[in-house]
Protein backbone atom coordinates (compact mmCIF):
# COMPACT_ATOMS: atom_id res chain seq x y z
CA UNK A 1 0.00 0.00 0.00
CA UNK A 2 1.45 3.41 -1.07
CA UNK A 3 1.91 6.26 1.76
CA UNK A 4 0.96 9.71 1.49
CA UNK A 5 0.83 12.39 3.45
CA UNK A 6 -2.58 12.90 5.39
CA UNK A 7 -4.42 15.44 7.16
CA UNK A 8 -5.76 14.70 10.80
CA UNK A 9 -7.58 16.52 13.46
CA UNK A 10 -6.29 16.93 17.10
CA UNK A 11 -9.18 15.26 19.32
CA UNK A 12 -8.18 18.05 22.23
CA UNK A 13 -7.74 21.37 20.54
CA UNK A 14 -9.38 20.18 16.95
CA UNK A 15 -6.67 21.89 14.97
CA UNK A 16 -5.55 20.18 11.77
CA UNK A 17 -2.24 18.63 11.52
CA UNK A 18 -0.29 16.62 8.77
CA UNK A 19 0.57 12.65 9.28
CA UNK A 20 3.21 12.67 6.97
CA UNK A 21 5.03 9.69 5.26
CA UNK A 22 7.78 9.99 7.39
CA UNK A 23 5.52 9.72 10.74
CA UNK A 24 3.67 7.03 8.97
CA UNK A 25 6.52 4.87 8.26
CA UNK A 26 7.61 5.02 11.58
CA UNK A 27 4.81 4.37 13.30
CA UNK A 28 4.75 1.07 10.94
CA UNK A 29 8.21 0.42 12.07
CA UNK A 30 7.43 0.89 15.61
CA UNK A 31 4.46 -1.22 15.01
CA UNK A 32 1.68 1.27 16.26
CA UNK A 33 -1.57 0.51 14.72
CA UNK A 34 -3.34 3.73 15.67
CA UNK A 35 -3.08 6.94 13.99
CA UNK A 36 -1.94 9.82 16.23
CA UNK A 37 -5.24 11.11 17.49
CA UNK A 38 -3.23 14.28 19.06
CA UNK A 39 -1.42 17.45 17.08
CA UNK A 40 2.57 17.65 18.38
CA UNK A 41 1.70 20.95 20.59
CA UNK A 42 -1.53 18.63 22.42
CA UNK A 43 1.13 15.57 22.91
CA UNK A 44 3.91 17.50 23.83
CA UNK A 45 1.21 19.12 26.75
CA UNK A 46 0.33 15.31 27.15
CA UNK A 47 3.51 14.73 28.13
CA UNK A 48 4.08 17.21 30.42
CA UNK A 49 0.87 16.36 32.56
CA UNK A 50 -1.51 18.27 30.87
CA UNK A 51 0.23 21.39 32.02
CA UNK A 52 0.48 23.99 29.04
CA UNK A 53 3.50 26.91 29.47
CA UNK A 54 2.36 28.94 32.40
CA UNK A 55 -0.11 26.87 33.75
CA UNK A 56 1.99 25.48 36.69
CA UNK A 57 0.49 25.97 39.87
CA UNK A 58 3.09 26.61 42.63
CA UNK A 59 2.21 25.52 46.57
CA UNK A 60 3.65 27.22 49.69
CA UNK A 61 5.37 25.43 52.40
CA UNK A 62 7.80 25.55 54.79
CA UNK A 63 11.47 23.86 54.15
CA UNK A 64 11.89 21.20 56.40
CA UNK A 65 15.79 22.27 56.50
CA UNK A 66 15.95 25.98 57.25
CA UNK A 67 12.58 26.78 58.00
CA UNK A 68 12.04 29.42 55.30
CA UNK A 69 8.90 30.00 53.58
CA UNK A 70 9.39 28.85 49.71
CA UNK A 71 7.01 27.97 46.60
CA UNK A 72 7.07 24.60 45.04
CA UNK A 73 5.58 23.57 41.67
CA UNK A 74 3.76 20.28 43.42
CA UNK A 75 1.38 19.88 45.85
CA UNK A 76 3.05 17.93 48.82
CA UNK A 77 1.52 14.96 50.43
CA UNK A 78 2.80 15.15 53.25
CA UNK A 79 4.33 12.22 53.85
CA UNK A 80 7.98 13.43 52.53
CA UNK A 81 9.63 16.54 53.64
CA UNK A 82 9.84 19.61 51.27
CA UNK A 83 12.63 21.40 50.74
CA UNK A 84 13.78 25.14 49.68
CA UNK A 85 16.21 25.34 46.70
CA UNK A 86 19.43 26.39 48.82
CA UNK A 87 18.18 23.12 51.18
CA UNK A 88 17.44 20.66 48.39
CA UNK A 89 20.67 21.79 46.44
CA UNK A 90 22.90 20.94 49.56
CA UNK A 91 21.37 17.57 50.20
Amino acid sequence: MELKDRTLTCKDCGAEFDFTVGEQEFYQQKGFENDPSRCKKCRSDKKRGGQKNGDRVYTEVECAGCGVKTQVPFKPKGDKPVYCKDCFTKR
